[in-house]
């Protein structure tokens, strides 16, 4: 699959012809058992909404059929307004052409809901198994980036029994390194949900404390303190990787980019392109985020974070979303948009690049 970091005026408005979704059936997924539950039925509403709802009369590159379909917080599927179980969900959606997945976290994001659709025949929006449970587990990602060239913060994981058995000896190693503090983030987790930032030792306990309330394994990292980045990569109509447009995050003063910074109509600043950095290092953003998505083995669109430390020109690694947010305010989709692709647009090139992995 070549890779590129921009894409032409003429090649987005060839690029609906050889989509090949002008018949298909989509199903788009949402809700799911993750902290990440209410983000994922937004940005669900706004994928079908798009999907289904032609730009002109002219327009015939879309699905002849959108299906929503919402997993319940019980494990129940509900179909086309049925509540189903598993098994009976999957034969209702054996005519679908694609899954478009909508979730966020956990297991929607994890490969667990792909591997389900996969054993039962059907395509799926996003990353496979592997690439989803590798990018949503933060120490190996981090591990494997590191590898293959990129820069990562110190980090060390923490284990909650180990945590349990003796404490001081987990604090007496991470108090050792230099630095403004620590992030402390659940190992698996998704939207900064659980995740806490401690500047002085006697704050490190806490931190822990509340990322072990959501899974049994914490990421521990050094706090670097500096610019915010983010970079989106998608697969375009030809399977070509286009790496989009950097975006600089700020978040308030004395906050970092948590669940509220992110989802709140109030919350942080999201400027396309970066205003505090320079050309130079939006496009070392973009190359990075084409390296995540490649060592990761993510597939049809991805989302990578980056750290630019105060007096550094490498942007430091921090994650990598498979399943990015779609929703009004998720950074995909303003990162397409200041490229010149439309929200809808954007949905259909993650609808065609499923349906071309179909056999892959």
């Amino acid at each position: 699959m070549s890779a590129k970091a921009v894409i032409s005026t003429s090649e987005r408005a060839a690029a609906p012809a050889a989509l090949g979704l002008e018949a298909a059936t989509i199903a788009v997924l949402a809700g799911g058992r993750s902290t990440e539950r209410e983000v994922s039925l937004s940005s669900a509403r706004e994928i079908a909404r798009a999907l289904a709802t032609p730009s002109g009369p002219e327009d015939r590159r879309g699905p002849a059929r959108v299906v929503e379909v919402e997993l319940a917080a019980d494990g129940r599927w509900i179909v086309a307004g049925r509540s189903l179980a598993v098994g009976e969900a999957l034969a209702a959606l054996a005519g679908v052409d694609v899954v478009f997945s909508g979730l966020h976290g956990g297991e929607g994001e994890g490969g667990t809901i792909q591997g389900l659709c996969a054993a039962a025949g059907l395509a799926t929006t996003g990353s496979d198994v592997r690439g989803s449970a590798v990018a949503l587990d933060k120490v190996f990602s981090r591990e494997l980036v590191r590898a293959a060239g990129g820069t990562v913060a110190r980090g060390r994981a923490v284990d909650l029994a180990d945590w349990r058995r003796d404490p001081d000896r987990e604090l007496a190693v991470l108090v050792s390194w230099p630095g403004a503090g620590w992030v402390v983030k659940p190992r698996c987790g998704g939207s900064s949900v659980g995740t806490a930032i401690a500047r002085r030792a006697d704050e490190l306990p806490g931190a822990l404390e509340t990322a072990f309330r959501y899974e049994d394994e914490a990421l521990v990292e050094e706090l670097l303190v500096g610019v915010e980045l983010t970079g989106g990569v998608v697969e375009d109509p030809a399977g070509s990787l286009v790496a989009l447009p950097a975006i600089e995050i700020r978040p308030h003063p004395g906050r970092f980019f948590d669940y509220e910074e992110k989802y709140s109509p109030a919350g942080a600043a999201e400027l396309c392109p970066p205003e505090s950095v320079s050309a130079e290092i939006g496009e070392r953003v973009r190359r990075l985020s084409l390296l995540a998505h490649r060592t990761l083995r993510c597939r049809g669109y991805s989302r990578s974070d980056f750290l630019l430390p105060a007096g550094s020109r490498e942007p430091v690694f921090l994650e990598a979303n498979t399943l990015p947010g779609m929703t009004p305010r998720s950074l995909v989709p303003l990162a397409a948009r200041t490229a010149g692709i439309d929200y809808r647009t954007l949905c259909l090139w993650i609808a065609a690049a499923a349906l071309r992995g179909r056999g892959r």
